[in-house]
């Protein structure tokens, strides 16, 4: 087919992509949002297929039925509560592809030069591509067996092979840090990596310098060294990319997965400026830039500034933290629901821990019974809250947990002092007293939600130990909290029963 159909099926799916992340805003139209994208991503490829430079069919085929088939097993087996994991590891995919691509375009442009020389054309005028230059030797069918990505190559002049090279460049660089990166991130999510901030000695200092060596190596790449400036700068690329994320703490995992997010799109729009594909830049481009804006949000919510957050993560204290006083107080579940039948007004926090116990079919029948009852029940989402942003609001959504319910911190934290009880389900950071009390904290200064305000607040957790991130919880020691132990999704069944 010709170059205009594939284009306007381009156009096309840029809209479905737009309105897909569009409708994502919003619990009630996510639904037909991720339709949306199926949409425009089996148009695109469909319009890639049949359009211009087209071949390799068998191949193409192979490969989508394999990774369809891949996808498809992945989405049957990975639970809910690994689905941060599992963003981290396709965002390692979105790098690693970045990379093997922008090599195959070296490749390209480094055998079109092989192919010149070999016909013993030495120079060429600065204004002529290659194969203009091969017409003008006396050799035009020089390139005639080239198809593709190949001939589109051969058909740049000098300067164009310039602006490809910073483009191949900046590809495969950030896709790099985007790979090793990932791989970290989901190590440390899925718990096979220390989640403390770890760096090598000389911290920061070292990445800075893997970083000025890459801007030496661009400027000699761009001179005409050799490939092999480009392989040196993805061995750097690779060390920053895994030196980076291996320096952040776990409480900062969920503006981390935000953030390769924003890299795994801007290398597919360097990409797609690369491979003059119009749809990856407009694709890239609106994933780097929501993940980026999705980033400062996050990092606005918990009083951090990007940097800080990239550079530092949680752990950076000016002196000793404040000593807890008093005792933890356990809660069976008897008490729970003496408290909760007494109630009117009941906010429940969900976090990691729910997702862990996979305790959300739990939670959301407790709100059933107890809103039957009469009680004015609600959910508060602090916007860190699990491990992944939205996590928590996707798997009460799943649990069939009423939209309308479901509030935001700022739409919620003024209601905790008119509030009858608080149930905490696996929460600890994001309802830690300390981030305002205790200026010597980790999380000083970070917005959490002000669940020890209310009248009275139960806390489900395993065991006494700390939180993610491992900081101390004085909530626990208040004399209003009652600790509700055991696994949640247990607890939550034996207190159902005694919710008359």
């Amino acid at each position: 087919m010709d170059h205009g159909f594939t284009t306007a099926a381009y156009v096309v799916a840029g809209v479905l992509f737009i309105l897909s992340l569009g409708g994502l805003s919003g619990q009630e139209s996510a639904k037909r949002a991720v339709w949306y994208g199926i949409a425009g991503m089996a148009l695109a490829i469909l319009a890639t297929l049949v359009g211009p430079g087209a071949g390799n069919w068998p191949v193409s085929v192979i490969l989508i039925g394999m990774g369809g088939a891949i996808g498809w097993t992945v989405a049957q087996r990975v639970q809910m509560t690994e689905m941060p994991q599992l963003v981290a590891a396709m965002h390692s995919l979105v790098g690693l592809a970045a990379v093997l691509i922008g090599f195959n375009a070296e490749y390209e442009m480094v055998r079109i030069a092989g192919m010149l020389r070999g016909a013993g054309i030495a120079a060429c005028d600065p204004l002529q591509s290659a194969i203009a230059c091969a017409g003008a030797a006396g050799q035009g069918g020089l390139f005639d067996g080239l198809t593709g990505f190949a001939l589109k190559v051969a058909g740049k002049y000098a300067a164009e092979i310039t602006v490809l090279k910073i483009e191949v460049f900046l590809g495969v660089f950030i896709g790099a840090v985007t790979f090793t990166g990932s791989v970290i991130a989901y190590g440390k999510l899925a718990g096979k990596v220390n989640t403390k901030a770890i760096k090598l000695p000389g911290g920061h200092l070292l990445n800075a310098a893997a970083a000025a060596g890459s801007v030496v190596l661009l400027a000699l790449y761009l001179g005409g060294a050799g490939s092999w400036t480009l392989i040196v700068m993805s061995l750097l690329a690779f060390f920053i990319g895994y030196h980076l994320i291996m320096g952040i703490g776990g409480a900062d995992m969920p503006v981390v997965v935000s953030m390769l997010n924003s890299y795994s799109g801007w290398a597919a729009a360097a990409i797609g400026f690369s491979l003059s594909n119009d749809l990856l830049i407009v694709v890239g481009a609106l994933v780097g830039s929501s993940g980026a804006i999705l980033s400062y949000i996050m990092c606005k919510a918990m009083n951090r500034s990007f940097v800080s957050v990239i550079l530092g993560g949680f752990g950076n204290t000016t002196g000793p933290a404040q000593e807890i006083a008093g005792e933890q107080i356990a809660i069976d579940a008897e008490g729970v629901a003496a408290a909760l039948n007494d109630a009117e007004s009941i906010i429940i926090v969900p976090g990691y821990g729910m997702a862990v116990a996979q305790a959300q079919q739990s939670v959301s029948e407790l709100t059933r019974k107890l809103r039957a009852k009469g009680k004015n029940v609600r959910f508060a989402i602090h916007p860190v809250a699990g491990r992944l942003p939205g996590h928590m609001n996707v798997l009460l959504a799943e649990a069939k947990v009423p939209y309308d319910i479901v509030l935001e911190m700022d739409e919620i934290n003024q209601d905790f002092p008119e509030t009858d009880v608080v149930i905490v389900i696996g929460s600890n950071d994001i309802v830690n007293p300390a981030a305002q009390e205790d200026p010597n904290s980790p999380i000083a200064g970070m917005p959490v939600l002000e669940v020890w305000k209310a009248k009275q607040v139960i806390v489900s957790k395993r065991g006494q130990g700390t939180g993610y991130s491992g900081i101390e919880n004085p909530l626990f020691y208040r004399e209003n909290t009652r600790m509700f132990y055991g696994d949640a999704k247990k607890s939550l069944d034996a207190l159902l029963p005694l919710i008359d």
